[in-house]
């Protein structure tokens, strides 16, 4: 008896955003990130775009750009150099010297998701002790409870918010995760010893999509340094900063920043 086969089901993996299936492709090949192939990847971009294409899958105009950008920095790589700018002291700039940095950038910002995300789902199935307000002073206002995870959420909707404003990119040299450092540190010096930084209002006062992300590692590694603690007074309430007994500890060696400067090079 002839039976008919069946058809062959297809799953088309999903992502984000562009950088995200870059950063999928050259981890998967284990590419070097500083010196991709470019005309390889940009090929393998492009036939992931087609098999979207064939499925009915939907994918934003980011894509497309993307896909546009990759072309352009390969068509680049492939003309000619300038005899006369070879001469020259300076060595000619990469054409994917930008994609870089926006792929370095997207991965430590995933990476710090990724992280947050694991410690979420430990501190879900931690239980704690709802009698702890007996041993409280009864003027002791311990506030809510409030995760990083909680943080990364409310950075994503920030970033969800600007997308319908401008947003300012600044020319001049590049936002560093120690300048935020720096710049937290200030902000905090303005205002009294025991008074919340409400750090959404500072991440909304950035003039560059860089500079929130920039702003919101260095809290990161703030709270990580134990520099300063998450709080959060109500229910659905701003997230706020406040300084951690060690938070003028921290700041008395250039070491610490020292050492993050190294590892955001």
């Amino acid at each position: 008896m002839f039976t008919v086969p069946l058809p062959l089901h297809f799953r088309l993996e999903r992502y984000e955003g562009p950088l995200d299936l870059l950063l999928d492709l050259i981890r998967k090949q284990q590419i070097e990130i500083t010196d991709i192939p470019i005309a390889k990847i940009t090929a393998q971009y492009l036939e992931y775009m087609e098999q979207a294409r064939e499925m009915d899958v939907d994918l934003s105009a980011d894509f497309v750009y993307m896909a546009a950008t990759l072309i352009h920095i390969k068509s680049r790589m492939l003309l000619p150099r300038d005899p006369a700018l070879e001469k020259q002291a300076e060595a000619p700039e990469d054409p994917r010297q930008e994609l870089v940095e926006r792929l370095l950038e997207h991965e430590r910002f995933k990476n710090a998701a990724e992280m947050l995300q694991q410690k979420r789902l430990i501190e879900e199935n931690v239980w704690s002790n709802p009698q702890i307000r007996k041993f409280l002073p009864e003027d002791t206002d311990p506030g809510l409870s409030v995760t990083l995870f909680d943080l990364v959420k409310a950075f994503g909707d920030v970033l969800e918010r600007i997308k319908n404003r401008p947003v300012y990119e600044v020319a001049g040299p590049d936002v560093t995760v120690s300048d935020m450092i720096r710049y937290i540190k200030e902000r905090f010096l303005e205002i009294g010893p025991a008074d919340p930084l409400f750090i959404l209002r500072v991440l909304e006062e950035q003039r560059s999509r860089r500079a929130m992300i920039a702003l919101f590692l260095a809290v990161l590694e703030l709270v990580r340094m134990q520099a300063v603690t998450v709080a959060q007074k109500d229910l659905f309430g701003e997230i706020a900063l406040q300084r951690h007994t060690h938070f003028d500890a921290v700041f008395a060696s250039a070491e610490p920043i020292a050492q993050i400067e190294q590892d955001y090079a």
